[in-house]
């Protein structure tokens, strides 16, 4: 399954081939945000990142940010940009 998109991939053409890498981009910023989940799992990790944080205001904030989702690799970059 996985070689048969991978091929389809391959051999499209056009738009074809340009979804078929925005969609690989856009999921791709999904890695880092499963990282940053997973770390935050942890006893006590999410209470200590969100003391002090005014939710209301931050709630609308992360709204507007989520957009960034739909830019391939946007988030990616972002989060190599932070530990390099």
């Amino acid at each position: 399954m996985h070689r048969a998109r991978s091929l389809s991939l391959i051999l499209s053409h056009g738009w074809g081939r340009i979804l078929g890498v925005w969609l690989i981009g856009v999921g791709a910023n999904y890695v880092p945000l499963a990282i940053s989940a997973r770390s935050l799992s942890r006893p006590g990790e999410l209470e200590a990142e969100l003391a002090g944080v005014d939710i209301p205001s931050e709630a609308h904030r992360v709204g507007v940010r989520q957009l960034w989702l739909l830019v391939p690799f946007a988030v990616v970059v972002s989060a190599l940009g932070r530990t390099g």
